[in-house]
This record gives C-alpha cells, sequence and structure tokens, in this order.
C-alpha cells in the first residue's frame, strides 16, 4: 500500500492519468487469491496483445483471471521431486497462505475504498502501479524439512514469465547468500535482465546481523524494509500508574479493567526451561499459573503471533509482547488471537522489573487506534538484512530500503490472518512485515517509471531509484536503526525511497548486459561458466576492475594506501552543468577529476575519477560518506563505503 507512509507517496499525476495498463507487472511467491477486490478488473481496456499468460486457478485454464490478474500460473516439480505432496489441492495458483495475495497487491492493487484491517487503518488501498496488469507465478508450497520455494520451481517461472511477457518481477523470496553461479535467483534474474525485465527482491529477514543480506547480485534490485509514520497503538497500563506505549491490532480487554500479570518464565511448566518459558515456546506454559492472568512473553525464536497462540491455550487473558533488545523500537501490529500488544526493549525492561518486585502486579491493555505522523519515521526494522555483501563486497548492498513494517494489503480467504490453527478468522486485508512487504513498493514505483521511460535500461530505472533516495528521517536528522543508533548505508543502501524524486533523477548510472558479463569475468568466472548467464560464447577483457563497475555506490572493502575509481554519468534531464559535493568517510582524503560534467543534450554521457586515499589512523572497519553531483535542481546521491586493508 503507498497509503499514508510517510514520504512513499506517488504522485497522482503518476496513478491517475490511466497510462500503465500495458505494463504488467509479475510476482513469485505462494500465489493469488484472485476475488480480492484489489485485483478487480472493472473499467480496464481489453488485455495487451503481447501477453501469452494463462490462467491456472481451480483446474480451469479460462478462469478466473479478469483484464486487471491477466495470469496466474504455479511450479511444483522441484517441489515434488524433494517429497512435497502434491495432491489435488496444489495444482492451483490459488493462495492458500496469504503472502502472494499481500505482496502482488502492495505492487500493484487496484484502488479499493474503505479497505481496513479489523476496522483499523480504514482508507483507500492502492498498490504502487495501480493501473498496471498483474500476473501471479506460484512456486512456494507448504513447508518440507525447512524448504518450500525451489530453485527449479523460480527458474521454470522465470522462464514462462519471461515467455509470457512481463516488465516487472517482485520476487518476495531468498535464501543466503551464495555464489552467483550457484543461486538459482541470481542466473534466472540475469536473463530476464537481458530481456529489459526489472527485477526487484528482499534483501532477507535475518537482520540486524552484519553480512546477512541475500539477493545481492547486482543486476538485482534489493530492497531492505523501513518504517512508516503510522502506528497501530495499544497501550501497556501498569497498576502503579505507568503507561507504556505498545502496538497491536488485536482485540481489546474490557476497558478499564486490570488483570493480575505474571512474566512467562514464572509460569513454566514442571518439565520446561525458564528460557523456554520466558520465549512462550509450545508446551512450556503451566495452565494453573497463568489462567485468568496477562502473561509477559519475551520475543525471539518463534513468531510473535504464535506465543500469542500459546498464551491462549495455557488461559491467559492477554499478553504482552516484550522485545529482546537487538529489535530495540521496533513494533510490529500483528493480529493476535487474543488481547496484546507489543512494547519496546527499554519498557519491557520495565514491566518485567514491575512484575518481579511487586506483591500484586496488575496491569490492562488499551484498545487499539490508528496513530499518525509518529517520529521518528522511517527507521531501519531491526529484522532487515543487512550488509556488507558477502559474495562481492565491492557491491553495495541492499540497494534501497522502503516501508516493510505494518503494512496493510489484500490477503488470502483461504486462510486465517495468523495462520495458527486456533485462529478461524477470516479478512480480505491483512497486515505483514518483513522485506516482502517493502520489495513490491519498490516494484511499483519500477512499474511506474517502465510506463514513463520505457526505452530506460533495468540499470539506468534502479539507478534514479537509488540516487534519489532519502538517508534523512522526518525530524530531518540521518535515519536510525531500530535501536535508535545511526544506521548506514549497509542497512538502508542509497536510502528510502522517492518515487517523485525518481521519475525526474537528472542523471544516471547505466549498464548494459556486456557490463554485467564483464563483471563476472572480473568475479574469476571462466568461459564456460560465464555461458550459464550469457546463453553463448563471450570474450572477457584482457583486464577488468571491479572497482569501476558503474553502479549508483562506491564501496572498497579493502583499501591499500590509495584507489582511483571511475564512474560513467549519463543525461536523461534537461541539459546543465552538475558540479560535485563530497562528504568524505572519516579517516579518507576524496578528490574529484573533473569536478563539474556539462551535458548540452539528452543521452550525453560523461566520465569522471575518485581518488581516495588513506589518512593515518583509517579504520580497518567500515566508514561511510557521500558523493552529490547537482545542477541546482536535481541532487545525484550515491554512498561511501570503505574500510582499510590495515596495511
Amino acid at each position: 500500500m503507498l497509503e499514508r507512509n510517510g514520504n512513499i507517496h506517488a504522485s497522482s499525476l503518476w496513478v491517475n492519468s490511466g497510462f500503465g495498463e500495458d505494463t504488467i507487472i509479475a510476482n513469485l511467491d505462494t500465489g493469488v487469491w484472485p476475488e480480492s477486490e484489489s485485483f478487480n478488473g472493472k473499467g480496464f481496456g481489453p488485455i495487451p496483445t503481447k501477453w501469452k499468460g494463462i490462467c491456472q486457478l481451480d483446474g480451469s485454464a479460462g478462469a478466473p483471471c479478469n483484464r486487471k490478474l491477466i495470469g496466474a500460473r504455479y511450479f511444483n516439480k522441484g517441489y515434488a521431486a524433494y517429497g512435497g505432496d502434491v495432491n489435488s489441492t496444489k495444482k492451483s495458483a490459488r493462495d492458500y497462505d496469504g503472502h502472494g495475495t499481500h505482496t502482488l497487491s502492495t505492487a500493484a492493487g487496484n484502488f479499493v475504498p474503505g479497505a481496513n484491517i479489523f476496522g483499523l487503518g480504514n482508507g483507500t488501498a492502492k498498490g504502487g502501479s495501480p493501473k498496471a496488469r498483474v500476473a501471479a507465478y506460484k512456486v512456494c508450497w507448504t513447508p518440507i524439512h525447512g524448504s518450500e520455494c525451489f530453485d527449479s520451481d523460480i527458474m521454470k517461472a522465470y522462464d514462462m514469465a519471461m515467455h509470457d511477457g512481463v516488465n516487472v518481477l517482485s520476487v518476495s523470496l531468498g535464501g543466503e547468500a551464495v555464489d552467483y553461479f550457484e543461486d538459482g535467483i541470481a542466473i534466472a534474474s540475469f536473463h530476464a535482465i537481458k530481456k529489459g525485465i526489472v527485477v526487484v527482491a528482499s534483501a532477507g529477514n535475518a537482520g540486524p546481523t552484519p553480512g546477512s543480506v541475500s539477493n545481492i547480485a547486482p543486476w538485482i534490485l534489493t530492497v531492505g524494509a523501513s518504517t512508516t509514520d503510522r502506528k497501530f497503538q495499544a497501550n501497556v497500563k501498569l497498576r502503579k500508574g505507568m503507561i507504556l506505549e505498545g502496538t497491536s491490532i488485536s482485540k481489546s480487554l474490557p476497558k478499564n479493567k486490570y488483570y493480575p500479570l505474571i512474566s512467562a518464565d514464572k509460569a513454566k511448566a514442571a518439565n520446561a526451561s525458564a528460557r523456554d518459558a520466558i520465549l512462550c515456546q509450545e508446551g512450556t506454559l503451566d495452565p494453573k499459573k497463568v489462567k485468568g492472568k496477562i502473561l509477559v512473553c519475551l520475543r525471539g525464536e518463534i513468531a510473535r503471533v504464535s506465543k500469542g497462540e500459546q498464551a491462549l491455550l495455557a488461559g491467559a487473558v492477554g499478553m504482552i509482547l516484550c522485545n529482546d533488545e537487538a529489535s530495540g523500537n521496533e513494533l510490529m501490529a500483528d493480529p493476535h488471537v487474543l488481547p496484546a500488544t507489543q512494547i519496546n526493549y527499554t519498557d519491557g525492561v520495565a514491566v518485567f522489573a514491575y512484575v518481579k518486585w511487586t506483591k500484586h502486579p496488575q496491569g490492562l491493555i488499551t484498545a487499539p487506534k490508528v496513530v499518525f505522523n509518529k517520529k521518528p519515521a522511517p527507521f531501519m526494522a531491526s529484522f532487515s538484512s543487512r550488509g556488507p555483501n558477502a559474495i562481492s563486497p565491492e557491491i553495495l548492498k541492499p540497494d534501497i530500503t522502503a516501508p516493510g513494517v505494518n503494512i496493510i494489503a489484500a490477503y488470502s480467504e483461504g486462510v486465517s490472518p495468523t495462520g495458527e490453527e486456533l485462529d478461524k478468522r477470516i479478512t480480505p486485508f491483512s497486515i505483514e512485515s518483513g522485506t516482502s512487504m517493502s520489495c513490491p513498493h519498490v516494484a511499483g514505483v519500477v512499474g511506474l517509471l517502465k510506463s514513463l521511460y520505457p526505452g530506460w535500461s533495468p540499470a539506468a530505472i534502479k539507478s534514479a531509484i537509488m540516487t534519489t533516495a532519502r538517508t534523512r528521517d522526518n525530524t530531518r536528522h540521518p535515519m536510525l536503526d531500530a535501536t535508535y543508533e545511526k544506521a548506514t548505508p549497509f542497512g538502508y543502501g542509497s536510502g528510502h525511497i522517492r518515487p517523485n524524486r525518481a521519475m525526474d533523477p537528472g542523471l544516471v548510472y547505466d549498464l548494459n548486459v556486456n557490463d554485467y558479463l564483464d563483471f563476472l569475468c572480473g568475479c574469476g568466472y571462466n568461459e564456460t561458466m560465464i555461458r550459464t548467464f550469457s546463453d553463448g560464447p563471450y570474450n572477457c577483457p584482457t583486464y577488468y576492475e571491479i572497482a569501476n563497475f558503474n553502479i549508483p555506490t562506491i564501496t572498497i572493502p579493502s583499501l591499500e594506501g590509495s584507489e582511483t575509481v571511475t564512474r560513467k554519468l549519463k543525461n536523461v534531464g534537461k541539459p546543465g552543468t552538475y558540479t560535485a559535493r563530497i562528504r568524505p568517510p572519516p579517516g579518507y582524503s576524496v578528490s574529484l577529476d573533473p569536478k563539474s560534467l556539462e551535458f548540452k543534450k539528452i543521452g550525453e554521457e560523461k566520465t569522471f575519477k575518485l581518488i581516495i586515499e588513506e589518512k593515518e589512523g583509517s579504520s580497518t572497519d567500515y566508514v561511510f560518506g557521500e558523493l552529490l553531483w547537482s545542477d541546482g535542481k536535481h541532487y545525484v546521491r550515491s554512498p561511501i563505503a570503505i574500510a582499510s586493508g590495515g596495511s
């Protein structure tokens, strides 16, 4: 949803002008719920003649797709070969998980007035490209031995999406970073890029661990997750008068009634450890101790909504979910199965202390309400996977960050909003958090750019999004992590996306397919390996320096003395002269040649060199700076990340 998400608005010029119906945005995920109003085809013109897809829903090749949802396919042969059950219910692209419907509608859902989640967050839902056509490619299934999306199925889906005629691929899935030659998503994405298809993928949810970022191939637009200025507020009130701000969309307890509080480790079953009990793991709670009380649980290890189900099964009337230290101030609005709320780490410490040292601790949970203009926002979600890039440290990842916390979007009505066994609720819209949610925000913006500039390469579109991003929050201070410490480009990439700026970037860093093949040569790939990407012989350059790969970021993982980096900018705006400003990383000096670039026509390209030198005592840890080119109207910003080789 691009509705009321801080600075994520896309101009009404983009979405109301009627253009975009020829843009086809596809989703690789868990399928689609075709009856969702987000995929209503009323008012759309005929399906584009270039479209070759089919509709594999409910055993029929012809229905129930429409002029909005123009295709749906499923792929499960890899899953079946691994031992997955592919009974008749699996032979459909219908979504029985919710994830695929949510992500596809975020990317390109139609306008839906009165959308809400259990009466909260009411407004008009719309995806990033609400006029675009959509298609669903179902590649993920019920987990088997911890695996649910198989490379062979994913790659087959890519092949079919390319055959069918998609323009943008939104890929809210991924695994641990591996060498490109062994990475099915990287290989398939390369082939998509060759056809001009932009691939947007999630950075992963393994943060805040350094080096955890996935989908790290430089031809993929990799997206981290950050917050918005909207909060679903449900507070904790302690009997002694303290009020702690929480987040939830669960039903509320009776108004102003206090209940006894118990810490989950003190409510442990006889055969359970205090460590497992405080996490509210299955089978660790004693109903005799829990019944009629509000249970205080610690976040971690199992799903947040699963903790709520365990609390309910043990007889709790409510749950307070306290963040662990790593989660900091990141709060999720979950549709818990019982009255519940989540509070930050500092407040959680206070609640545990209150329960421990108070003779008869009591508290209540207030009814959820929506609050806007929360500060600071955006800040990085703690779960959002972080750089540096484990495979190619010279390539900064993620590339960008976008809203990925507490996102309301369409949902499958074939599953409950929590997926928990006790939950029998059905809702047409639900709330989700993850880089799975931020990825389609960016895919939607890509769809708009594809409509506006059909001749732009995937690299030019990626550059426009990256160089126009914002690194400050709504307090005008640098973006923060969930712990409220200063975030870095290893969290947010180039910054938080700004769609309106992206449609007029001024200059772009462009690349073609041969540039990417040269990059693989520079990685040490031989001709046989490169054939996996090139589909034919390719002669590598005699010498290639990855540091000069023409991306909108500059990363030197092990600087020895000094290094010169070359980049090339292409003018995609009006003629003008751009002058550079540099904020050097601490401990380094940075100079530029030349310091200004004059562009006389659209498409003109100019090269510049950046000379980076160590000062005495440079850190072997990464430090950050930026390069900014401006003509007074456009601001073309590139992050700089450098670590000393320590010699």
